[in-house]
């Protein structure tokens, strides 16, 4: 599984943020890493400067072998407690939707 991590202009994409992120998608994601081919992760700082209440986020899109990409997002008041809701989101919704494939 390949993983991708994109930023935009308010959120330092430095290569400890990305070395962790990966690590924590290896530990999370283990079992489904022969079933999805991409795993991308996009953090955001919707307020840039301005304070804000779960003002970051985090989109995580999974593109599973032979089916649609799936993808979630989360908001939180900072960028770890976003990345960590939505890959908690998006491990549940992988596991859905091979659990229902599984079921065909």
């Amino acid at each position: 599984m390949t993983v991708q991590i994109n930023t935009d202009n308010n959120v330092e994409g430095h290569a400890r943020l990305k070395s962790y992120i990966q690590d924590e998608v290896a530990t999370t994601l283990a079992r489904f890493e022969e079933k999805v081919t991409r795993l991308e992760v996009h953090l955001g700082d919707e307020n840039s400067d301005k304070g804000g209440v779960n003002d970051k986020r985090c989109t995580i899109e999974a593109r599973p072998i032979n089916m649609q990409p799936v993808a979630v997002t989360n908001h939180a008041d900072t960028t770890e407690k976003a990345f960590h809701g939505a890959l908690d989101k998006i491990k549940k919704v992988l596991e859905t939707s091979f659990e229902k494939k599984r079921a065909f």
